[in-house]
């Protein structure tokens, strides 16, 4: 969008509205995924602006679980070197200092603060939460992103890293863009398959949340587990 001379007020208007300044006035708690890829980025591309340019980033972080390389970023037009490295930094600083170990869940609602993030999503994004034998958070994955059905969450997908980092038990759970956390047909269905799947695997499944920006429904609360 052009902001002409005649349009001051516009023009103030878009520039509060940039993840920058939304941190100066809101603080950095305020802001979506995008926008903090966005705030790393800095600028866009001559062909996109930051804004599309990090949804792009983010696209590719979450396919790859936000392991990215280099090559995963170089790959995404109109990122290079200099913007790909900042973003690698980022993760990277993330996992050394305030990566989620540590953290114990004792209630459902304590899961919570690691998935708020994707509570604005207008895809449905399923994550898997590995737990060790305490309750202590291993790690959080990005399972899947789109509707939850069991051809998406297949059981391979979602233990696929708990096997891997020897878990005891998991959380799972996805957000609803709709805002309504009632439960469907469908995720009634995909939380009876994975049950199944983690009783035989040995990994049980502790609860599958349903989540929006401002409620949560627990299998787990509501005694459907």
């Amino acid at each position: 969008m052009k902001v002409t001379e005649n349009q001051p007020g516009l023009a103030s208007t878009v520039l509060a509205d940039m993840p920058r300044e939304r941190i100066i006035r809101l603080g950095v708690a305020a802001l979506s995924d995008r926008d903090l890829v966005a705030t790393l980025l800095g600028s866009g591309s001559p062909a996109v602006n930051v804004i599309t340019l990090a949804e792009h980033v983010l696209r590719v972080l979450e396919r790859v679980d936000f392991r990215a390389t280099m090559d995963h970023l170089l790959a995404v037009p109109g990122m290079g070197p200099a913007k790909s490295g900042l973003v690698l930094a980022a993760l990277e600083l993330g996992r050394r200092i305030v990566a989620p170990r540590d953290y114990r869940i004792r209630y459902p609602a304590d899961v919570l603060p690691l998935l708020h993030h994707f509570a604005d999503r207008k895809q449905e994004h399923f994550v898997s939460v590995s737990l060790n034998g305490a309750h202590e958070v291993i790690t959080v994955h990005v399972v899947s992103v789109g509707l939850v059905n069991r051809t998406l969450v297949h059981p391979r997908e979602v233990f696929a890293s708990p096997i891997a980092e020897r878990a005891a038990a998991v959380i799972i759970a996805h957000n609803h863009p709709s805002g309504s956390v009632e439960p469907s047909r469908e995720d009634r269905a995909v939380t009876r398959n994975l049950v199944e799947a983690g009783e035989v695997l040995g990994i049980r499944v502790l609860d599958h949340i349903i989540f929006s920006p401002h409620r949560h429904f627990s299998f787990l609360e509501t005694g459907e587990l």
